[in-house]
C-alpha cells in the first residue's frame, strides 16, 4: 500500500464516531418524513400520489435510459481488456473459494422480495398484462414470466455491478475506506471526496440505503400479515402491522446489542436453506415436468426479447400505461438504485482476489439464474394452477391478492398449514437479517468506513429504519413504499452515472500505467540480451539463446530456427514482461493514474 493510501484509510476510517456532515443530514431528512406522515397521514398519502405521477410522468423514460446504460456498462467492464485487472494487489489470491463466493451471492440475491413477489408478479402480469400485451392466455403466461424475469434478471444485477466494481476497486486496489464516496476519488481528487462533495455523495447513499431496506421491510410485514390471516390467527390491520414491525425490531436490537455476529451468519444460512426447501418442495410436489420445460423455455424467451422489453415505457398507452410503469417497472429500477449502496458494498467486500470479468460474470450470472428458477418455480406453478382452472389463484373480482398470493398457492399443497409457517418464518427471519445488516451498512457509510461502528450508530439505524417502514405503511401501504423507492432513487441515479465515469478513467489509467511498467521493465532488462558494443563483421549470424518468458514481443518469422540479429528468437508469442511492483506504482504516476489531491 502507498503511504498516502494508508494516510487517508487511516485518517478516515480509525475514529469510531459518526461524520456529523454525513449522519445528521441524512438522519434528520428521515426522522422529519417519518414524523409527517405520522402526524398527518392524508397529507402525506396525497403528496406521495403527487410524486409518483409527476416522477413517473417526467422521468419514467429516464429510468429505463439509465438501466440499460448500466447493462452496457457492466458488459463492457467484464468483456474488455478491463476485465483482466485484479481487485486487489496483483499476487492476492480470493478470499473465499469459488464455491463459497457464489453462495454468497446467492445469500445477496435472496431477500424478501422474491419470496413477496415469486408467485404475486407473474399472476399479476398474466391477470393484468402491461397495457398493448395482447394473446391467448398460454402466450400471456409467457409473456408474465418474461416480463418478472426482466425486473429480477440481468438489469438489476447490473446496477448493483456498477457500484459493486466501483467500490471493490477503490478498497482493494486502492486501499480506500468502504465508504461509496471513494468511488468517485478518480475524477475528483481525493481533497473533494473528503470534503463537502463526499459528504453529499455519502448522505445520498445513507438516505437511499434508509429508504430501500426500509421498503423491503414494509413488503415483509405485509406478506406476515396476510400469512397471519392464511393461517386463521389475525385479520390484516394497522395495528396489527405495527406490532409485527415492533417485535421484529426488538430481535434485531437483541442481535446488534448483544453482538452475536455468528449467530445472525447462522440465521442468514439457515434462511437460505429453508428457501432451497421450500423451491425443491413445490418443484417435487408440483407439476414438475411441466416447470422444468417452462423454466427452460422462459430463459430463451427472456434472452430474445430482453433488448425490446429493456426501454419499453408504455409510451402509446396513455394513463393506463403510465399506471402501470410506476407500479413495475419504474419501481423496480428505483428499488434497485436505492437498495444499490447497501448490495454494492456487500459484494465488493466479498470479492477482493477477483478479476474485474470474474466479479462481472460472478455477480450478474450467479443471482440471475437462481432468481429465473426462483420465479419459474412458483410463479410458473400459479400460473399452471391459473390456466387449468381458472380463477383459482385470484379474488372474487377477478384481481390477484400481491400480499397474499403465495399463501394461495400453497393450499394446493399437502402440508398447508406447516408450509404458511415456514412461509411466514422465512420472511420474518430475512426481515431480522435485511435490518440488521443494512443497520451494519448505514453504520459503515454514517462513519466514513469504519467496518465496525459503534453499537448506539447501528440501534439508532434499526429503530430510525423502523419508523420509516411505519410511516410508509400508514400513509398508502404498498404505494407509498413504491413512491418511496422511485423517489428516493433519482438523486442517487446521478452519482451512479458519476461512479460509471470515474470507473472508466480509473480502469483507463490502470491500463495505461501497466502498459508503460510493461514497456520500462522491457527497456530496463533488454541489455541483458542485447550488447550495446558493435559487433565484429565474423560475429554476425551467431545463434542468439531462447528467450525468457519476461520478453514481451513476438517472434517475428526470420529463418525459424532463431538465427540472425535476433528477430527469429525461440520466444513464444504469448511471453510477457512481468513487471514489479515499483514499475507499476512509479508508472500510475507517469501516466497520471492517481488524481490530483
Amino acid at each position: 500500500m502507498k503511504p498516502a493510501e494508508a494516510d487517508v484509510t487511516s485518517t478516515l476510517a480509525a475514529g469510531k464516531g459518526v461524520q456529523p456532515w454525513v449522519f445528521w443530514p441524512a438522519a434528520g431528512v428521515v426522522i422529519a418524513f417519518s414524523a409527517f406522515a405520522i402526524i398527518a397521514p392524508g397529507a402525506a398519502e396525497e403528496l406521495f400520489l403527487g410524486l409518483q405521477n409527476s416522477i413517473v410522468n417526467g422521468f419514467s423514460w429516464y429510468y429505463v435510459l439509465i438501466a440499460a446504460i448500466f447493462v452496457a456498462i457492466a458488459v463492457v467492464f467484464g468483456f474488455s481488456r478491463f476485465g483482466d485487472i485484479k481487485l486487489g494487489r496483483d499476487n492476492d489470491e480470493p478470499e473465499f473459494s469459488l464455491g463459497a463466493w457464489f453462495s454468497l451471492l446467492f445469500a445477496a440475491g435472496m431477500g424478501i422480495g422474491l419470496v413477496f413477489y415469486g408467485v404475486s408478479e407473474p399472476l399479476s402480469h398474466f391477470v393484468s398484462p402491461r397495457p398493448g400485451v395482447t394473446g391467448e392466455p398460454p402466450q400471456l403466461a409467457q409473456a408474465a414470466l418474461t416480463q418478472t424475469y426482466l425486473h429480477w434478471g440481468v438489469t438489476a444485477w447490473s446496477i448493483y455491478v456498477i457500484v459493486g466494481l466501483s467500490l471493490a476497486y477503490a478498497i482493494h486496489r486502492r486501499g480506500r475506506p468502504i465508504s461509496i464516496r471513494w468511488t468517485l476519488e478518480p475524477v475528483l481528487g481525493r481533497k473533494r471526496v473528503e470534503g463537502p462533495w463526499g459528504h453529499a455523495i455519502d448522505v445520498v447513499a445513507l438516505a437511499g440505503t434508509l429508504f430501500g431496506v426500509a421498503t423491503s421491510l414494509g413488503l415483509g410485514v405485509l406478506q406476515i400479515s396476510a400469512g397471519l390471516d392464511a393461517a386463521g390467527i389475525a385479520e390484516p390491520s394497522a395495528g396489527l402491522q405495527v406490532i409485527i414491525i415492533g417485535v421484529i425490531t426488538v430481535c434485531v436490537l437483541a442481535s446488534v446489542l448483544s453482538g452475536v455476529t455468528r449467530g445472525m451468519k447462522w440465521l442468514s444460512s439457515t434462511n437460505l436453506i429453508l428457501a432451497g426447501l421450500l423451491l425443491l418442495y413445490i418443484l417435487i410436489f408440483g407439476q414438475t415436468e411441466y416447470l422444468l420445460r417452462e423454466w427452460v423455455q422462459s430463459i430463451g424467451s427472456y434472452i430474445q426479447n430482453f433488448v425490446g422489453l429493456s426501454f419499453t415505457v408504455s409510451a402509446f398507452q396513455g394513463t393506463a400505461g403510465e399506471d402501470w410503469q410506476s407500479s413495475w417497472t419504474s419501481f423496480y429500477w428505483g428499488w434497485w438504485i436505492s437498495w444499490a449502496p447497501f448490495v454494492g458494498i456487500f459484494i465488493a467486500r466479498i470479492s477482493r482476489g477477483r478479476t474485474v470479468r470474474q466479479f462481472v460474470l460472478g455477480v450478474i450470472g450467479v443471482p440471475t439464474l437462481l432468481g429465473i428458477l426462483w420465479f419459474a418455480v412458483l410463479g410458473g406453478s400459479a400460473l399452471y394452477l391459473e390456466l387449468d382452472q381458472p380463477g383459482s389463484m385470484t379474488t372474487a373480482d377477478g384481481s390477484v391478492n400481491i400480499e397474499g398470493a403465495i399463501f394461495q398457492l400453497l393450499d394446493y399443497f399437502p402440508g398447508t398449514t406447516l408450509l404458511t409457517i415456514g412461509v411466514m418464518v422465512l420472511v420474518a427471519v430475512f426481515f431480522i437479517t435485511s435490518s440488521d445488516s443494512g443497520a451494519l451498512v448505514m453504520g459503515m457509510i454514517a462513519t466514513g468506513g469504519n467496518q465496525e461502528p459503534a453499537k448506539w450508530i447501528r440501534t439508532f439505524f434499526t429503530l430510525v429504519t423502523a419508523l420509516l417502514a411505519i410511516a410508509l405503511l400508514l400513509t398508502g401501504g404498498l404505494t407509498a413504499l413504491q413512491t418511496a423507492a422511485i423517489t428516493i432513487a433519482l438523486p442517487f441515479s446521478v452519482v451512479m452515472l458519476l461512479i460509471c465515469w470515474s470507473t472508466i478513467v480509473a480502469f483507463q489509467r490502470e491500463r495505461r500505467a501497466y502498459d508503460h511498467a510493461q514497456r520500462a521493465a522491457f527497456v530496463e532488462r533488454i541489455g541483458d540480451y542485447y550488447g550495446l558494443e558493435v559487433e565484429e563483421p565474423d560475429q554476425r549470424g551467431v545463434r542468439w539463446p531462447r528467450l525468457p518468458k519476461w520478453m514481451h514481443r513476438r517472434a517475428d518469422s526470420g529463418d525459424g530456427n532463431g538465427a540472425g540479429t535476433g528477430r527469429g528468437s525461440g520466444a513464444s508469442p504469448a511471453e510477457r514482461v512481468d513487471p514489479s511492483v515499483t514499475q507499476i506504482e512509479a508508472s500510475r504516476k507517469d501516466v497520471g493514474a492517481y488524481p490530483p489531491e
